[in-house]
């Protein structure tokens, strides 16, 4: 009697790669002391960037923003860093967005760089604030023509009835700013920069030891600890 045979293809999943529970990676990377670390956290940071940049790993500076509204709502979005320096982490956006109103409300913000590959993550809290105009409209003006249009076009988060319509406001604005034109920066989108009072460095360890080691700001923010969490 034939038996029935269950045949998978290299392109079709089996059950357990489709079951969460069973999904596991073990980590081997070397791990991160104390006494390795820079003075500062943005020192840290800088290091831990270049490594993610030169590994090949695709948008190193993407990372999820997580706040909440004046009720304690949480929502998080991926978002791309643009600047960081010993002031903070900075990142552009729609003022009027779920995420601008969320920090008009509440200012408490969280900021996770996920960088699996290299078995590592930062995360990031502190307080977010707009920055000045002139540095938004110097950085607006890198940008590319279509995404300056872009920033006018979408009025980010907010219902749309149809890709359409989305796309006829880009059409629009391309013929009253064809290539080559200058486009204002617009009063409602602009820079946000995020001052940390903790930032924790996690490297993935064998076994689930993972290294967690975080900065935080000392009273008078004059300068910062170390503290190693348990994994």
């Amino acid at each position: 009697m034939l038996q029935d045979v269950a045949v998978h293809s290299a392109d079709t999943p089996t059950p357990d790669q489709l079951d969460p529970s069973a999904m596991r990676a073990q980590y081997r990377a070397e791990g991160l002391a104390e006494a390795e670390l820079a003075p500062s956290p943005y020192d840290q940071f800088a290091r831990w960037f270049k490594e993610a940049a030169t590994s090949g790993l695709h948008e190193p500076n993407a990372m999820v923003v997580s706040t909440a509204d004046a009720a304690g709502r949480p929502s998080s979005r991926t978002v791309l860093l643009k600047r960081f320096d010993e002031h903070g982490f900075v990142f552009f956006t729609n003022y009027g967005s779920r995420k601008g109103r969320d920090l008009a409300e509440n200012p408490h913000v969280s900021l996770l760089f996920p960088w699996h590959p290299l078995a590592r993550q930062v995360i990031v809290t502190g307080t977010a604030a707009r920055i000045g105009r002139d540095e938004t409209a110097a950085y607006f003006r890198t940008r590319p023509h279509g995404s300056q249009l872009g920033a006018w076009a979408s009025d980010q988060s907010a219902p749309v009835a149809s890709r359409t319509e989305l796309e006829r406001a880009w059409n629009d604005l391309a013929a009253r700013y064809p290539e080559g034109e200058q486009v204002p920066a617009p009063p409602h989108w602009g820079g946000v920069r995020v001052v940390a009072e903790t930032v924790e460095f996690w490297q993935g360890r064998e076994n689930r030891l993972h290294d967690r080691l975080r900065y935080e700001r000392e009273s008078g923010g004059e300068g910062w600890s170390v503290v190693r969490l348990a994994p």
